[in-house]
């Protein structure tokens, strides 16, 4: 638990064994679940949800208020997953209005420097790397990567199983299973090693290699390549997957590769 060298609002809701450093300051209106870490100077605001089994670094602050002029005050949260590790100087924001929450599920690494914005999702088991920039509202789904210092563009979503390269620029909804990099951001294949390593079969894998040779490589709009690859490839989990990410993008998808 804490001691005198650092600030815990009598409101605050402490599970067990946890272990507060001094100089870090934690708000009313927050809770932290069993065996989670607080490191010296981090900062927990009011409207923060900390899993179990967490670790956050050292001048880290989760749920500052959001750097956006609508919002006006209103009681919103960032919710955090069992055994995520926050590093040092991460800025996590509350939700607005829009969502009411900022999540970041359970099992992630998100690296020093990193900024998460409002309203942002992002799923289970992802790494985000150092000085990642999210602006508001970007999902990112369970299993991504996103090189070190990206930035990615507000309401952008990011699907499952991706690999990001380090620098990027992400203006277009990036669909899963893939790989992404160049200037401006463009498919680079399927995140085959990705995919060996998480147990994906080689049948699986040839599967999704089929359906992005289709939508990217086949010289078909997205409209008729998805009719293409329903028509070819017997419904799974990824073909649904994919073709429902490509229709309910908002922001398009971005490009296919070309020289």
């Amino acid at each position: 638990m804490g001691n005198s060298l650092n600030y815990i609002h009598p409101e605050a809701k402490i599970g067990k064994n946890v272990v507060i450093e001094p100089f870090a300051f934690i708000d009313k209106n927050v809770e932290i679940a069993d065996n989670t870490w607080i490191g010296p100077n981090a900062v927990i605001n009011s409207g923060a949800r900390i899993g179990k089994g967490c670790k956050i670094f050292s001048g880290a602050t989760i749920a500052a208020i959001p750097q956006d002029l609508k919002f006006a005050g209103e009681e919103t949260l960032t919710e955090i997953g069992d055994n995520t590790i926050i590093r040092e100087y991460v800025n996590i924001s509350r939700g607005t209005d829009d969502k009411k929450t900022t999540k970041i599920g359970s099992n992630c690494l998100i690296m020093a420097f990193v900024h998460i914005a409002h309203d942002c999702m992002i799923g289970d088991n992802c790494i985000i790397v150092n000085s990642v920039q999210l602006g508001g509202h970007v999902t990112i789904d369970d299993w991504a990567i996103i090189g070190g210092a990206s930035a990615i563009h507000q309401f952008v979503k990011v699907g499952r199983h991706v690999m990001i390269s380090g620098g990027s620029l992400v203006r277009k909804d990036v669909p899963p299973y893939v790989k992404a990099a160049r200037e401006p951001l463009t498919y680079c294949g399927i995140n085959s090693v990705g995919l060996r390593r998480r147990g994906f079969s080689n049948e699986r894998i040839n599967d999704i290699q089929e359906i992005y040779r289709n939508l990217y490589l086949s010289g078909l709009n997205n409209a008729k390549a998805l009719e293409k690859i329903e028509t070819l490839i017997p419904s799974s989990e990824e073909r649904d997957n994919i073709t429902s990410f490509v229709r309910q993008s908002e922001r398009g998808i971005m490009k296919g590769y070309s020289n």
